[in-house]
């Protein structure tokens, strides 16, 4: 449990710094936006391998899914322990970019990646919640807030 607060922390600040914040976007208890920190390990040895990896999904993703408002990968300090933090306009932008992520990239992502903890935020629906569930997400209920 402790692990999963420290996660919503990091997201709470995340989210007060972001672009779509500064822009006036709302997303709140009313908002079909699904965003999540996805937390895991990397080897310090196979680190450049990851950071390669993660350009060409970085760029795949931007090209190609407008649903995928923000897509951030962050490194710890102590050089293997990596957020990602991914934010989607709704359930449907959630479903695309996974499928269109394991099709390409999944496999060699899972290599150099384990993850440790997933926390969602939002209300992503069956589909979305089908397309994740591999990382065994912690779901948290949305309940009032906003945004500036």
């Amino acid at each position: 449990m402790h692990r999963y607060l420290s996660a919503a922390a990091i997201v709470a600040g995340l989210l007060a710094a972001t672009p779509a914040a500064r822009a006036g976007a709302q997303p709140a208890a009313t908002s079909k936006q699904v965003y999540w920190l996805l937390s895991g390990q990397v080897a310090p040895e196979r680190m450049d391998d990851f950071k390669s990896l993660v350009r060409k999904i970085v760029a795949a993703t931007e090209a190609n899914e407008p649903g995928a408002l923000e897509y951030e990968y962050n490194v710890a300090a102590d050089g293997t322990t990596v957020q990602i933090f991914e934010r989607y306009t709704d359930s449907a932008a959630v479903v695309t970019h996974v499928t269109d992520l394991g099709k390409t990239f999944a496999k060699d992502l899972l290599a150099l990646f384990k993850p440790t903890a997933m926390v969602v935020f939002g209300a992503p629906d069956d589909a979305a919640r089908k397309a994740i569930a591999v990382f065994n997400p912690a779901y948290t209920m949305p309940l009032d807030g906003f945004v500036r």
